[in-house]
């Protein structure tokens, strides 16, 4: 019986990695089995997953990240925001994964919330579950986020449980509060002159009720249980303004959470690492230093 095309490319891209060396990608895991709640349909964009990234145990920490790339809650830049950023994590021994969050339309198709944050809580209550599989300390789960994948990450970090001890589902019992949490040019206000409103307009709808407008801009949520974070912004960003971090580490110094704050003055939106950057490309050792001041990067 003859192979079908996909499969004949499938045989083929295998016999290439395994000659040429290089690693296959990592496969996507999915956050619930069979349908995730509230789906609209049945492709990869309606099953939300985390795809890992571990590094080697002889340099792995036991720290892991949940990475919400951004996109204004309409796409995911998974590239520079997701897998350049799991593969610099992997680079001083934390373990990365990816988060595919459902996302919307600003005409109003896909998913708005409650859908992302769901998708989010879920992923830090699955990788908790896997810790010993993955080797991992489930009390140094964080979660990083850029611009809406910031917002995302801000959310989960100031709405969150400490489980469900009722649920049928054990990972449901486990605690959605991230260890700590990363932010860097993240959209944090929906309702202050500083609001990025192609990310509000995706996430609650062209008219949306003030009372959730007030519960998902993250500055007014932040209490003494907010996880540590670390932010990164710039004084040149028009797409997020750099308010959005000062109000949030604001709220955070007033409820007595630890937090670092790096403004820069150069460097626009969406710059991921920004490897060729003057001063904004000294973040990620910022953030590494960050981490270890926190002993996030103690072997365990």
């Amino acid at each position: 019986m003859s192979s079908s095309p996909v499969v004949a490319f499938t045989l083929l891209l295998s016999t290439f990695l395994a000659l040429s060396g290089a690693a296959a990608p990592p496969e996507p895991v999915m956050l619930w089995p069979g349908e995730a709640p509230l789906a609209r349909g049945d492709t990869d964009e309606d099953r939300p997953a985390v795809t890992p990234y571990l590094p080697p145990p002889t340099s792995a920490t036991g720290t892991a990240v949940i990475v919400c790339p951004g996109g204004g809650y309409v796409r995911r830049s998974e590239d520079h925001e997701g897998r350049q950023i799991a593969e610099w994590l992997n680079s001083f021994g934390v373990a990365a994964f990816v988060l595919r969050y459902r996302v919307g339309q600003i005409d109003g198709s896909g998913y708005r919330h409650p859908v992302p944050l769901m998708d989010a809580q879920r992923a830090l209550r699955v990788v908790r579950a896997r810790a010993q599989e993955w080797h991992l300390d489930p009390d140094r789960v964080g979660i990083l986020g850029f611009s809406a994948g910031g917002h995302l990450a801000s959310t989960a970090g100031t709405h969150f449980d400490h489980g469900r001890p009722e649920a049928t589902d054990a990972i449901e019992r486990l605690s959605s509060r991230p260890s700590f949490m990363i932010l860097l040019y993240p959209v944090i206000s929906l309702h202050t002159p500083y609001v990025h409103r192609g990310s509000r307009q995706a996430l609650l709808g062209p008219d949306p009720d003030p009372r959730l407008v007030e519960l998902l801009s993250n500055e007014t949520q932040v209490t003494t249980l907010s996880p540590p974070a670390f932010l990164v912004h710039t004084t040149e960003d028009v797409t997020v303004p750099v308010e959005n971090s000062l109000l949030f580490y604001r709220a955070l110094r007033e409820a007595g959470v630890p937090a670092e704050l790096h403004v820069y003055e150069r460097g626009r939106h969406g710059l991921g690492l920004a490897p060729n950057e003057p001063g904004l490309s000294s973040w990620p050792e910022r953030c590494r230093e960050w981490m270890q001041l926190h002993h996030l990067l103690d072997k365990r």
